[in-house]
Formats: C-alpha cells, structure tokens, sequence
C-alpha cells in the first residue's frame, strides 16, 4: 500500500493533503523521512509515523459519513490557525475530515470523513460531481455576466468549466459547478464586475442541504452513502 493511502485510511487526512505532508517530511517509515510519493509500505512489517506520532491502521474502523451546515466563520481544516474551524461543531469521537473545502465567509454543505476512497472520489474534478449552489451578490446582475460565468470564464490564466447558471431574482443566481478551484465563484463573480454578498453550497452530488439548520450535522442515510 502507498504510504499517502494507508494515512488516508488511518484517519489522519485526506490522500491529497498525506501527500503534502510526505513532500514536506512530517512522514517517517520505520523511523526514516520519506519524501517519495510513490513510497509503498508493506502492512505486516513497516511503522509509519506522522509528526513524530505512531499511525495505526485499524482494520476494522467503522466508516463515519457526516453532512454539516457550515456557518460564516469557519475554515474548512482540520489544523487550527488561530481560527474556528468545522471539526468544533462535530462532537464525535472519532477523526473525520472535510471533503474538499468551504471558505471562511461561505456557508452551507461540507462533508466529512474518515473514508479516504471516497474523499478521493469526491473531491477529485475527474469524478464530474456536481456542486450546487445559491450565491447572492451586491449589484444587479446581468444577463450577460450570468451567460459568460455558464460558458466559462479565465481565471488564473484558465477557463473553468462550463456550469448551469439559473436566475432567481435580480441578484441573486443558482449555480452548478463540476469543479472546485479556490474560490472559484467569488473569482467568476469578480471578472463580471460584481462581488459576492453571500455563498451558500445547498448540494454535493446527491447530498443535499435540505432543512439542517446551520451549525448542526446529521450521519448521511445509507441511501446517501450507496449512490
């Protein structure tokens, strides 16, 4: 197993995020740094370390799939820099971390987990899972701005991908993104001469926010977890 894999799978991050951790050498095996993504362990014999901590792998860890509202505030991490952040309002035992991320001043669904194959699938832009949401912005908002952010817009020197944009009123739209770059809408928003007033995230492929007031979390129904 890659070492990113089985730190996934104990719990300690998602595989993207162990990668960093292995770049940047808080990962040791068998009491050595490995800097090698590819590195590959065998179960039955290799230690691995992060941060100077024994990671066991419990073979039998059940799955844990939460559904949060995120409020204003918050940072989608699970390390704290002087900021609250989601794991504060999840009073749980066991170690979960968020699916992709929320910034700080949007609110609405974040996932969270200890399954890392499937933090890999859902946050990975090849999987096309849809995000929905319901976004708010200071000045009127043109047809024209609404037609260029579903075509595509450059940003960061590259176009995003075409999304379903829908008007719900003079300022406010609904929008459907397959991909999640940082702070995407706010960046959309931005290049059509407005700026966002609020961010709301109400779906995560067939996760929906539904009446979960925000602040609060529920477990995903097993429905939920299958599809």
């Amino acid at each position: 197993m890659r070492v990113q894999k089985y730190l996934a799978h104990a719990g300690i991050c998602s595989r993207r995020k162990a990668e960093e951790h292995i770049l940047n050498g808080l990962v040791k095996v068998n009491r050595i740094i490995v800097t090698e993504l590819g590195t590959k362990i065998d179960l039955e014999k290799d230690k691995v370390s992060f941060n100077n901590q024994p990671v066991i792998l419990k073979q039998d860890a059940p799955k844990i799939y939460i559904a949060l509202n995120k409020p204003v505030g918050y940072v989608s991490s699970c390390s704290r820099q002087n900021s609250k952040i989601v794991l504060d309002l999840i009073d749980i035992d066991e170690r979960v971390y968020p699916v992709g991320r929320l910034d700080k001043e949007s609110k609405g669904l974040l996932l969270l987990t200890n399954d890392g194959e499937l933090h890999n699938k859902l946050s990975h832009p090849s999987f096309n899972h849809e995000k929905e949401y319901i976004v708010t912005t200071v000045y009127p908002i043109s047809e024209t701005g609404l037609e260029n952010m579903a075509q595509g817009i450059v940003i960061d020197n590259v176009i995003t991908r075409k999304a379903k944009v829908k008007r719900l009123s003079k300022n406010k739209f609904n929008i459907v993104l397959k991909q999640g770059k940082n702070r995407q809408i706010r960046k959309m928003v931005g290049k059509i001469g407005n700026k966002v007033d609020t961010l709301q995230r109400v779906r995560i492929a067939n996760i929906k926010l539904e009446n979960l007031e925000e602040g609060k979390w529920r477990y995903l129904a097993l429905k939920e977890i299958k599809t």
